[in-house]
């Protein structure tokens, strides 16, 4: 019953080594890269995203103006 008890323990011992949740060094470097990942992920994306929405210049003569905003406001 000994041998039976040394070997579940050994077992068990193998299957912790391993385990994500009971190994805080694998875990925290897991946490830390995949921080990283989204970091950079979202990042590209926020990038990708003012890329295809950016300003489109237009010239200045299609751009409407309010009057009274002018630099020389003209009220009615």
């Amino acid at each position: 019953m000994d041998y039976r008890q040394a070997e579940y323990q050994e077992e068990l011992q193998k299957v912790q080594d391993r385990d994500f949740t009971h190994n805080w060094v694998s875990s925290s470097a897991f946490i830390f890269y995949l921080s990283i990942a989204t970091l950079i992920a979202f990042s590209f994306g926020t990038c990708y995203q003012l890329y295809t929405k950016r300003f489109d210049k237009s010239g200045p003569g299609e751009v409407h103006i309010q009057e009274s905003t002018k630099y020389t406001p003209q009220y009615k």
